[in-house]
């Protein structure tokens, strides 16, 4: 029969360990303030780098959780590398460890009601004396510690009450070893915490609800079920912050494989480690010595798997873009022959105009900032292989035609390059909506108002755009230029009248005024690069 007592002190003792466990994390890493952000990202030089800043930032903040979702989303915003992330969520997974050696050696060591109490009563003294300074998440920090030990005592207290009424199985079959890591699993997806299933794990292996053997397991499925914050926060991401997801998914994996094969000879190995170190025996400090090993053997087998690793990670997850900026036609082999190296320049610098004036054409469209920001850093990218296969072919004997004929191509590829950096400028929402106000309010009668000069304009950029395309009629093209000129000294006046007028706020007029400008400027980046590429300029006089 269920003892309801032993039930609701259990339910409030893991209670009282996850607030504890959060108010610290989160007071701590409150306290730090950017330095951790600072420290993650710049910590990264090289891998040595990158592991040791995951394993201090970790130990930090207690929170494994915590530091893999910030590296996931400084990868999601660029300011990490795949690269540079992979270490730090490796070091992330060596510095979670100190959780269990606090459990071990302190939480099961004392009496933690006199070192619990004080704690709690001195954060929440800083937290009340300190409201808007640093005093006031260190104070968190503190009262929070003070609540995940007596979270632990309750624990403590529960599970010697039923030690002698129910055991985790400890069975050593296939099917024991798998029920004892989905269990390990399971009170990680529950808690959302690896660390407070590992420090349940460790207060049940010490009150005998489980042997050494089986805890150990549920330890490893601890580490599995980690790895689910993990994927989670990948979600709507980048695909290189995927990646790096799934680099922390296979560290886990592979260690946690290779930790259970190796499951009795590592155990009888640490057993002798402890009594070289003097630890005192007990299955705590015996499965805190196991989670710090398995670990930091997983670092040592990734040394020669990350680089291999990171490489096939680079071809799963890969977005349109990313397809779009691998250079399609552009082959070492043809640089012992300048004209046909020329040639497939020219297609991929043409092929480069056409995700330029994407760009141009989905800011245009109104779409998201980010669509066009993916855009132009394809754009880029493709721009960088363009580049460096220019500089390989200027290695080669040209012809002065061949010479200039390059010239002209990497013209052109400033053009596009442009386009697609003014499309980011005028990537944003158009303010010149219902806000004008109707034709009669924004000015005189000879002035079209906001809305049917923004209309007008997009729809003569559309018309130049598409004549802009590789092969256009070159009158067409002049001809459509002419009319957009046209349009964007309207939309310009009408905007300038409404604003004057009160019809449209200045804010909000100068916005519109920048996005068409930063849109008339793209076009004609796009023009310019029309013009060269059908040889136009030098006849017309045009730069």
């Amino acid at each position: 029969m269920i003892d309801l007592d032993l039930l609701a002190r259990g339910v409030g003792g893991l209670g009282l360990f996850l607030l504890g466990m959060t108010m610290l994390t989160d007071g701590l890493r409150q306290a730090a303030g950017p330095a951790l952000q600072r420290l993650l990202a710049a910590a990264t030089r090289t891998r040595w780098h990158g592991l040791g800043s995951g394993v201090l930032v970790t130990a930090v903040v207690q929170s494994s959780t915590a530091v893999t979702v910030a590296t996931i989303g400084f990868v999601n915003a660029g300011l990490l590398t795949l690269a540079g992330a992979l270490w730090v969520l490796f070091g992330a997974n060596v510095g979670t460890t100190m959780t269990g050696w606090i459990v071990a050696l302190v939480g099961l060591k004392f009496k933690i009601e006199g070192l619990a109490l004080p704690l709690v009563g001195l954060g929440v003294l800083l937290r009340l004396t300190g409201a808007g300074t640093r005093r006031a998440p260190l104070g968190d920090a503190l009262a929070g510690f003070g609540l995940l030990f007596l979270g632990l005592a309750l624990l403590q207290a529960v599970f010697g009450g039923v030690a002698g009424q129910w055991r985790i199985p400890s069975g050593e079959g296939v099917a024991a070893l798998l029920l004892q890591l989905g269990i390990g699993i399971a009170m990680t997806l529950v808690t959302q915490s690896s660390s407070a299933a590992l420090a349940i794990t460790l207060v049940a292996a010490q009150g005998g609800l489980v042997g050494t053997a089986a805890a150990a397991a549920v330890v490893v499925g601890t580490n599995i079920g980690t790895t689910s914050t993990a994927v989670l926060a990948t979600l709507g991401a980048t695909p290189n912050a995927r990646r790096a997801a799934w680099a922390h998914v296979a560290f886990n994996l592979i260690t946690a494989v290779v930790a259970l094969l190796l499951l009795p000879w590592l155990l009888d190995a640490l057993g002798l480690l402890r009594q070289a170190l003097g630890l005192a025996p007990g299955p705590a400090i015996e499965l805190a010595l196991f989670h710090t090993a398995f670990n930091v053997l997983g670092v040592l087998l990734m040394l020669p798997l990350a680089a291999p690793l990171a490489r096939w990670l680079g071809q799963r997850f890969r977005a349109a873009e990313e397809d779009e900026a691998r250079p399609r036609h552009l082959d070492d082999n043809v640089l012992a022959v300048p004209a046909l190296a020329l040639e497939a320049l020219e297609r991929e610098i043409d092929r480069l105009g056409g995700l330029s004036r994407a760009a141009l054409a989905a800011a245009l469209d109104g779409a998201d900032r980010a669509v066009v920001a993916r855009r132009l850093a394809a754009v880029e990218r493709l721009g960088e292989a363009v580049a460096q296969f220019a500089e390989r072919l200027t290695r080669s004997a040209m012809q002065p035609g061949s010479a200039q004929r390059l010239a002209a191509a990497l013209r052109v590829q400033r053009y596009h390059a442009g386009c697609a950096a003014a499309a980011l400028q005028a990537a944003a929402e158009d303010d010149a909506g219902p806000a004008a106000g109707p034709a009669g309010e924004s000015g005189p009668a000879s002035t079209p108002a906001p809305e049917a000069a923004a209309t007008g304009f997009i729809a003569e950029a559309r018309a130049l755009l598409a004549h802009c395309a590789e092969g256009g009629d070159a009158a067409a093209r002049e001809a459509a230029w002419a009319a957009l000129q046209e349009r964007y000294a309207l939309r310009k006046a009408a905007l300038l009248e409404a604003g004057a007028h009160g019809a449209l706020p200045i804010p909000a007029m100068e916005h519109a005024l920048q996005r068409a400008s930063a849109l008339r400027r793209g076009l004609e980046q796009a023009l310019k690069a029309a013009r060269w590429r059908s040889g136009a300029p030098l006849s017309e006089g045009r730069r």
